[in-house]
């Protein structure tokens, strides 16, 4: 058996909740947790090894020049839930300005609120809104 098809078995995406709830108004709302997982009792070390497993698998696939297997460990990586985790943790909980309120004006996010953005990461939904465009004027050629 393949490395991707071992990983994807073992990293996964393993669903620890029930169902998370997203407001229509773009609030946070309760989510519904298994009370057996908690944000405390997540293996770091686990979750973030599995990610650098991943990310090092792309990386000698990209020097090899094997760009099928690249892509499918990029997607792999991309649809992980560990990755998401770990994304959520450097933006909540280990940034400077964490208790900072961001663009939608939410701040001081509790443990079982980062877990309903790790679901919310992996929402067909959710889609980045594109950059405005400003036309800067420049000097006149001599």
């Amino acid at each position: 058996m393949n490395k991707a098809k071992t990983l994807e078995r073992r990293v996964g995406n393993p669903k620890p909740f029930l169902s998370v709830a997203w407001n229509t108004d773009d609030i946070l709302s309760q989510v519904t947790v298994n009370p057996n997982i908690k944000w405390k009792d997540i293996k770091w070390k686990r979750v973030e090894k599995n990610v650098f497993k991943l990310q090092k698998l792309i990386y000698k696939a990209s020097s090899r020049g094997e760009i099928r297997k690249m892509r499918k460990y990029q997607r792999l990586l991309s649809k992980s839930y560990y990755t998401r985790l770990v994304a959520v943790r450097g933006v909540r909980q280990e940034k400077q300005g964490q208790k900072t309120a961001g663009v939608d004006g939410i701040k001081n996010l509790s443990p079982m609120e980062w877990f309903n953005q790790v679901e919310l990461l992996n929402s067909p939904l959710l889609k980045a809104s594109p950059t405005r465009r400003v036309w800067i004027p420049k000097p006149p050629k001599r």
